[in-house]
């Protein structure tokens, strides 16, 4: 079925200077002026808002081509599509053979979903709730969290990810951490994608956490950073998939925690720097592309394109160890509250990086892996359902899948509106949200986002993921 007024909206889009066509739930979309560059593909369920900001990014992004050589091979974007603040549509995924963007990726580097199952019933959980929040809201927001590390162990996690960090603090345990279960954390390494480790290079990282000896306290490890990262306990409340949920640990009536947490400072660091450096060394005398996207060629400089790559490698080990530590303080929270919990990885997985794929590389913006067999989490709102689910490989979409339900209002409006607006506009009417700021509460109320579940329902159709659990929100801690 197609949008109504659809020639409508597709002529106001081709007076924005885009060639925009519509068909089965999908928005074709290049830049006029660029008929050669590749059509970038846009799911999207019927009633969704097409905007034409996210769409002229979307172009730009498929546009992209250094004049060494490199280009776009590929471009789409998944159902939570909205414009980004720094010129990149969250949701993109761009295939490129012969450059990388460093653009693409923005500084939020490895911003990733992270999730946990326990075998406490909700009533369990409720009963000493109030105990576990303030525990939490200490570690979160007020410091009471211990991750003093030797100089040697944070040069290992930025050089190995998970399992440098896992060697390290086995020889030198120190902080909170030295009441884990190291055991159990070796063993869920199998359960992140990547197995938590990618090329990094530690002195590509903030000078300041590298020194050549003593403890680095480092105040960004184990916080969950602004914007729509959160850290929220669920329930399982639905399983669909009952053979996958069996073999992934997962149940009915089971509690979940589930993190969406980066690289914070680290990807800020080192985003910014190579956004840079990609601008600096553009061509001489050579006009800057319009969109101001500024590429990497592997035919004119090699050594960027791998420096980028490693630098970005060594904030994605970071990402993934900051939401190893978030959950991990909340395991440990958990067994000193509730007693023996074991509250297992289901699985971890990142959203904004580059990764070797076919000739080239794939680089999602807002957009998570969704290869064959592998488990995907899709968060809803604070307020909503969040689904597990299992990739499908769909060559269309890249092997990808969306990060979560997509904002259908920015900050700035719940800002300058929110607080004149009732719980139940805002859709906060039930919704236990823990944070120190009640502008965080109302930037991220459920009226800030899509409904999750024609996210879930036009991606299921397009064969890109299936539903394994529906998990239904219980409280979630806003930094």
């Amino acid at each position: 079925m197609q949008p109504k007024n659809l020639q409508r909206l597709l002529r106001a889009l081709g007076r924005q200077g885009l060639d925009v066509s519509y068909q089965n739930s999908t928005y074709s979309v290049r830049l006029t002026n660029s008929p050669n560059a590749p059509a970038a593909e846009v799911l999207l369920p019927e009633g969704f808002p097409v905007e034409a900001k996210a769409l002229k990014q979307l172009a730009n992004l498929a546009n992209v081509r250094h004049p060494a050589g490199g280009c776009v091979c590929r471009a789409c974007a998944t159902p939570d599509f909205h414009p980004g603040d720094a010129g990149i549509a969250i949701g993109s995924v761009v295939e490129t053979v012969g450059q990388v963007i460093p653009a693409a990726v923005g500084s939020d580097i490895n911003c990733g979903m992270r999730l946990h199952v326990a075998d406490l019933t909700i009533d369990q959980f409720l009963a000493k709730r109030d105990r576990f929040v303030e525990l939490i809201k200490g570690d979160y927001f007020f410091g009471t969290r211990d991750v003093t590390m030797t100089a040697k162990t944070m040069q290992s996690l930025f050089q190995y990810g998970v399992p440098g960090w896992l060697d390290a603090m086995l020889d030198s345990p120190t902080g909170s951490f030295v009441k884990s279960n190291w055991q159990q954390l070796s063993q869920e390494c199998d359960n992140i994608f990547l197995g938590g480790s990618m090329d990094g290079d530690w002195r590509l990282a903030p000078e300041e956490l590298i020194p050549d000896a003593g403890i680095v306290r480092d105040g960004g490890l184990a916080t969950i950073g602004g914007g729509n990262h959160f850290v929220e306990v669920q329930r399982v409340d639905k399983v669909e998939n009952r053979a996958l949920a069996y073999a992934w640990g997962v149940h009915e009536g089971q509690l979940a925690l589930m993190i969406h947490s980066g690289s914070r400072n680290v990807g800020k660091y080192i985003g910014g720097m190579w956004r840079d450096q990609a601008k600096a060394a553009w061509q001489k005398g050579l006009k800057y592309p319009e969109s101001q996207i500024f590429p990497l060629s592997t035919h004119s400089h090699p050594e960027l394109v791998a420096g980028y790559l490693q630098a970005e490698a060594t904030a994605a080990n970071y990402g993934f160890i900051n939401r190893l530590l978030l959950a991990e303080l909340l395991r440990l929270r958990l067994r000193e509250v509730y007693g023996d919990v074991e509250a297992p990885l289901v699985y971890d997985l990142p959203h904004n990086i580059t990764l070797p794929f076919g000739q080239g590389w794939v680089t999602r913006k807002g957009a998570c892996p969704a290869h064959p067999g592998q488990p995907v989490i899709i968060p809803g709102s604070m307020g909503d359902y969040s689904y597990l689910m299992v990739g499908k490989g769909n060559p269309a979409y890249s092997h990808s899948a969306s990060h979560g339900a997509g904002r259908i209002r920015t900050r700035f409006d719940l800002n300058r509106r929110g607080a004149s607006e009732t719980e139940a506009e805002l859709g906060l009417t039930g919704v236990d949200c823990i944070t120190l700021r009640e502008e965080r509460r109302i930037e991220e109320a459920p009226a800030a986002y899509k409904p999750i579940q024609s996210v879930i329902d036009i991606q299921v159709e397009a064969e890109m993921v299936g539903v394994v659990a529906r998990l239904s929100p219980v409280l979630t801690f806003k930094a």
